[in-house]
């Protein structure tokens, strides 16, 4: 059984300046030098899982092959490292509290009174070390959500604290990512907030052995020396990480900084074999030398929060790459779409992607892109909720459905075109609850999909409670919207398109999340391609 290496990384001064980006290039180049690497997300908040939390609060729920609902920072991880990730990669604190609730309600302790140590620390110590335990990994990276400080983050911080005792230093190191800011009136970088941050760590026990400093400017060899004095680590274990074009720079600067090479050193691996990242850059340069652009409008309704959709985004860059053009992505809010201006607001798109999303907020802005875009010959992927607003679409437009709904928007529509799946009818708790992870889909072999897949049988991962209403599937088909992919066990509804459409593709499932930069999602790349084509046919 492998000995499993664990890595932490922290973060101080302030939220949302990359542990997750951090984490995955250390990760994707310790990958590259031939270690086996798993990346695992820790989140203070009291909710179980993000599922029930709004978009605008917490920007995208990544869903995981097994199920899981889970934080974005996961999405990046199985983009940078290629390989799924699962209920085991993310933990929060909701989760720890009602797992160690549940086993006193069982008697599990024997009357002792239950406290935070040792009960919530033990509980933190194993989830952290459950992926360790497994002996498929050398090394288990460890983000802890938050800032240290924070109320949230204590019981974690004195896990690190308890486990890098227990394991000792050779298995175990902290990485503390944190800020050196810019002072413009003052013209120099400030490492103070930088000194306080280490020193709070230190505070609760923990000793950084590598600071990763975020800035905007280049960090001289005289403020790594301060850093490395006062903050108790050597100067070679400073690491600087600019601020990037791309956040697929991140491996590539973090390498030139000798990042991995610290932490194997330091976990006294073997540094022998370098980083290959012949494919990565292949990416990298297709990305940044397209040879044409396109414009594709996302109407979604939570475009204010570009984070709501990062899979998408992020599979559009992946898509982009393969097909050498630049996506311009184009943010329409669905709320202010209307029949006088959907003209208007979609003028000069390529081609438009309709997102997912819950409720009735903003449902009819998108039923009016998708009139549009049908009537115009403009290619269409409609995504989860996306392709439900096709199908109402074209019940009302085509079928002459007037009052076509889903009865998630209007519960006695006359025509429930969209309606609660059959095993979703008895839930009342909402978290956990919907049709989640990797389900089958059966492809008809005339269709987009199946020349998009290449194959008969797929699997993609779901996250919705209403499906395509099949009693209505004869009519829809005499009228040309035909259902492409199906699952094989439920039959339920999983693709529509339209044969008469240069390019119109509706899917239940959420491809976005299984793109990768080195296997872009094929349904991406040949909606580019066709936005491509379609450009090329208006010049």
């Amino acid at each position: 059984m492998k000995n499993t290496k664990y890595v932490f990384v922290t973060g101080g001064v302030t939220s949302s300046l990359g542990k997750g980006i951090i984490a995955a290039s250390l990760a994707k180049l310790l990958q590259e030098r031939g270690y086996s690497v798993t990346i695992q997300k820790l989140d203070p908040y009291i909710n179980i899982d993000p599922g029930t939390l709004n978009p605008y609060e917490h920007g995208e729920c990544y869903v995981t092959n097994d199920g899981a609902e889970t934080d974005l920072d996961l999405g990046h991880y199985e983009r940078f490292l290629n390989i799924p990730t699962s209920q085991a990669n993310n933990v929060t604190t909701g989760r720890i509290y009602q797992s160690v609730i549940d086993k006193e309600r069982k008697g599990d302790f024997l009357g002792k009174t239950v406290q935070v140590i040792p009960h919530i620390t033990d509980e933190i110590k194993e989830r952290i070390q459950l992926l360790g335990n497994t002996g498929e990994y050398d090394i288990v990276i460890t983000e802890i959500g938050g800032t240290v400080g924070d109320i949230e983050s204590l019981p974690y911080v004195e896990s690190v604290r308890q486990l890098l005792w227990e394991l000792g230093e050779e298995n175990a190191i902290v990485v503390h990512l944190t800020l050196i800011p810019y002072l413009a009136a003052a013209g120099e970088l400030k490492t103070k907030p930088t000194q306080h941050s280490v020193k709070m760590l230190m505070q609760s026990g923990v000793n950084p052995d590598i600071l990763v400093c975020r800035t905007e400017h280049h960090i001289s060899d005289d403020i790594k020396r301060k850093l490395a004095l006062f903050c108790n680590v050597k100067k070679e274990d400073v690491i600087e990480s600019l601020d990037a074009e791309t956040i697929y720079d991140v491996p590539n600067l973090m390498y030139n900084e000798g990042l991995d090479s610290v932490v194997l050193d330091k976990l006294k691996l073997s540094s022998e074999n370098k980083p290959i990242l012949n494919k990565w850059n292949d990416f990298i340069t297709r990305h940044k030398n397209p040879k044409d652009r396109v414009e594709i409008g996302l109407v979604g309704k939570y475009v204010e929060l570009q984070d709501a959709y990062k899979s998408i985004a992020e599979a559009f860059i992946h898509a982009g790459a393969a097909n050498e053009v630049k996506v311009n992505l184009h943010w329409i809010h669905s709320e202010g779409l209307t029949p006088e201006n959907a003209a208007e607001k979609l003028k000069g798109m390529h081609g438009v992607l309709v997102a997912p999303g819950f409720g009735e907020r903003g449902i009819e802005g998108k039923i009016e892109a998708i009139k549009y875009i049908r009537e115009q010959h403009i290619p269409f992927l409609g995504i989860c909720l996306g392709m439900q607003m096709a199908v109402i679409e074209y019940a009302r437009n085509v079928l002459g459905l007037k009052g076509a709904n889903s009865t998630e928007m209007v519960q006695n529509t006359p025509f429930p075109v969209i309606n609660l799946m059959e095993e979703q009818k008895s839930i009342t708790d909402m978290g956990g609850t919907m049709r989640l992870g990797s389900w089958e889909c059966g492809l008809k072999k005339e269709s987009i999909s199946y020349d998009v897949y290449q194959k008969e049988l797929i699997e993609e991962r779901h996250r919705h409670r209403y499906e395509f209403n099949s009693e209505y599937l004869n009519d829809f088909e005499k009228a040309g919207m035909l259902a492409t992919g199906k699952n094989p066990k439920t039959d339920l509804v999983e693709i529509i398109e339209l044969p008469e459409h240069p390019w119109f593709v509706g899917v239940q499932y959420h491809p976005e999340y299984k793109s990768t930069v080195l296997n872009p999602h094929p349904l991406f790349v040949a909606f580019v391609n066709a936005t491509l084509t379609h450009k090329k046919s208006l010049d």
